[in-house]
């Protein structure tokens, strides 16, 4: 046995070669360790941690039996019997027993991992003895939850609210995308297990079909430009505002934060009144001779999508030219001054130093911007929301996958439906996000910039 390893360095190991460290030398007592929580510990007379893992042990056991066990079958079945009031049979809520069922096997995956512990447990004072050193004391133990492991005692706590509150809603909608629910099968009617067949419906079904590749589409090009528009304003602001020609740079800075500032509801809506028929954009063109112009009517098209783009544009660009102030100001200025001598452009500077050192600075906000574009739900939501347009199945043209959503799932009660098109969008985005940044020079040439 690899004695050194013992104690802190044995918990340095990756789980997968502890774990077959402890298959190849661990004794009977951690295997016995297994099965009953501290069972090790208690053959090493660490009776207060023996008694711990065993209590939780125990709690598990008689949450299983006692609800756990009724849950977890729940999940695979969600539910039996069909309520009926006007027999007086309550039935089951399949929705709740899904919850519940999730939430017992989130406490299964608990127990594995307590169980682990307490192998881990037995084997670090197995090393210890073998050693001849005595096995950890509960108060050695506590003193090093202090210190050295004091990471896992802060993040408790989050982990246990992150599983609770993160994990488990997250589990649930993307369970929903393989079930019936919705429509007309909601509680107290008993939704089943459909597998793949909204996946089919969506890709297949022309009414959904048709109008996820349209809206995905858009939706695409939208983040694009959106995220062009606000990354290159950005960055043309920030040079603007850095250069010493520029007077009162200080007091031209605050326009674009205040437009920052404001709400971005407020925004949206007063620009939905702007550019609406009685708004003041239309005042002026009918008083030049014109013809009032319907940005935001249902016929409106690209009108009504250059319009948006602005918005967006408006609500964000003052954001990423603080972002790209702050990177310009570390940037080194020696490179630029040598390029003016060697007789470079300005242009050819912004290309090949400027925008280089920028773009890999940026890297991971520009990912997210692409991100919150790609799902930037309130620009066309405040703009034209509740309109559906000819040749879209509840949406109209202007809409992201995530107002169609919206319109399925919360308007017209397409919950499974609309679940599988957020897990479209979230491999959509996640692939996207994670191919951009290996392909970035921020992941391929870290070391350029350091």
């Amino acid at each position: 046995m690899k004695l050194d390893m013992a104690g802190t360095g044995a918990q340095r190991k990756k789980p997968f070669a502890l774990l077959r460290e402890i298959c190849a030398e661990g004794d009977w007592k951690c295997l016995l360790s297994a099965f009953i929580w501290g069972a090790g510990c208690f053959c090493y007379r660490q009776w207060i941690k023996g008694a711990i893992y065993l209590l939780l042990e125990a709690a598990f056991i008689l949450f299983f039996v006692f609800f756990g066990g009724e849950a977890l079958v729940g999940f695979f079945t969600l539910g039996v019997q069909e309520a009926n009031p006007w027999f007086g049979i309550e039935g089951d809520n399949s929705i709740t027993m899904l919850i519940w069922g999730i939430f017992a096997i989130i406490m299964i995956v608990v127990a594995v991992m307590v169980a682990w512990a307490s192998v881990k447990s037995t084997y670090y004072a197995q090393c210890r003895v073998k050693k001849g050193e005595k096995p950890e004391t509960f108060r050695q133990t506590l003193a090093n939850l202090l210190d050295k492991n004091f990471y896992k005692t802060a993040l408790f706590l989050p982990v246990i609210s992150v599983c609770v509150f993160n994990i488990l809603p997250i589990v649930f909608m993307i369970l929903i995308a393989f079930t019936n629910y919705g429509g007309d099968i909601v509680p107290p009617k008993l939704v089943d297990w459909i597998g793949l067949a909204n996946f089919v419906k969506l890709f297949n079904l022309s009414e959904f079909s048709s109008t996820l590749f349209k809206i995905l589409e858009w939706n695409v090009m939208w983040a694009v430009m959106a995220t062009a528009l606000t990354y290159f304003g950005g960055l043309g602001l920030a040079l603007l505002y850095n250069k010493k020609c520029v007077k009162a740079r200080g007091f031209f800075r605050i326009f674009p934060v205040l437009a920052y500032a404001l709400p971005g509801f407020i925004t949206m809506l007063g620009f939905k009144f702007m550019f609406s028929y009685g708004g003041p954009i239309n005042y002026y063109i009918t008083e030049a001779g014109g013809s009032a112009v319907g940005f935001l009517d249902i016929d409106a098209g690209w009108n009504a999508r250059l319009v948006g783009l602005f918005v967006s544009g408006w609500m964000s660009i003052p954001s990423f030219m603080l972002y790209c102030s702050g990177i310009l100001s570390n940037m080194n200025q020696d490179i630029h001054e040598a390029a003016i001598i060697d007789g470079a452009s300005a242009f050819k500077r912004f290309i090949y130093l400027t925008l280089p050192f920028v773009i890999f600075a940026t890297t991971p906000i520009l990912i997210s911007s692409f991100i919150g574009n790609f799902n930037n739900f309130g620009v066309f939501f405040f703009l034209r929301g509740g309109l559906y347009v000819d040749g879209y199945f509840l949406a109209s043209d202007t809409d992201l996958l995530i107002n169609w959503l919206y319109n399925l799932s919360i308007s017209n009660n397409y919950y499974a439906i609309g679940a599988a098109i957020s897990l479209v969008i979230f491999l959509f985005t996640s692939t996207v996000s994670l191919v951009v940044y290996i392909l970035s020079p921020s992941y391929r040439k870290e070391e350029t910039y350091q």
